[in-house]
């Protein structure tokens, strides 16, 4: 499975690791994705997806609503 999230979109980012010397290395940001199985009331069944945690507290305050959408 690929590291991108199914709700915001998150991928991946590049850019420099930089030392106290200020010697730069290229470097590859991941998102924080978490794996989670998340009940859909509106299809009364379990789905398991991976999403970012950014993701995760906007499903928590807005429901699974548009994560249903985005399934279907």
């Amino acid at each position: 499975m690929s590291k991108v999230c199914i709700v915001t979109g998150k991928t991946h980012q590049y850019g420099n690791t930089v030392s106290h010397a200020n010697n730069r290395r290229r470097t590859r940001f991941e998102p924080n994705l978490q794996s989670k199985r998340i009940w859909l009331e509106e299809e009364n069944r379990w789905v398991r997806v991976k999403l970012s945690t950014k993701a995760l507290k906007t499903i928590s305050k807005n429901g699974t609503a548009e994560l249903a959408k985005l399934l279907a």
